[in-house]
C-alpha cells in the first residue's frame, strides 16, 4: 500500500533558466563543427561552481583537441581564452537572468568582467 506524500514533499523546487543556445553545435573558440575533432560540452564555470554552470546551463562546446585541452589557445593551456570564455558566460547569464554584477557575484562568487 503506498501512502500520499505530504504537502511539502509535493511541492517542487523552482528551477533556475538555463542559458539558451541560439548557436548551432559549433566550437565556441574556432567555429568548425566537430568532423575532424570531435566537439566537448566544456563547462565555463568549473571548479567549485561546475554545478551551477550545469544547473544554469553556462557550457558551451570546442573541439575536444585543439581549443579545448592541447592547442595554443585552449582553454585548459592559456589563461587569456580562459578569460575570455569567463567573461562571455558571465556577460550571457547576466543578459539571460536579468542580474545585475552583484546578483552574479553573489551565485558565482566572483566579477570575471
Amino acid at each position: 500500500m503506498m501512502y500520499p506524500k505530504s504537502m511539502s514533499a509535493r511541492k517542487c523546487k523552482e528551477k533556475p533558466r538555463k542559458i539558451k543556445s541560439d548557436e548551432p553545435k559549433v566550437c565556441w573558440l574556432c567555429g568548425r563543427n566537430g568532423c575532424a575533432d570531435p566537439l566537448d560540452e566544456h563547462h565555463i564555470f568549473g571548479g567549485y561552481n561546475r554545478k551551477k554552470s550545469e544547473q544554469y546551463g553556462a557550457k558551451v562546446y570546442l573541439c575536444h583537441d585543439r581549443c579545448h585541452e592541447n592547442g595554443a589557445e585552449a582553454v585548459h593551456r592559456n589563461p587569456e581564452t580562459m578569460q575570455k570564455l569567463h567573461e562571455y558566460g558571465q556577460r550571457k547569464l547576466m543578459e539571460q537572468m536579468g542580474w545585475t554584477t552583484e546578483d552574479f557575484i553573489r551565485e558565482f562568487g566572483r566579477n570575471y568582467i
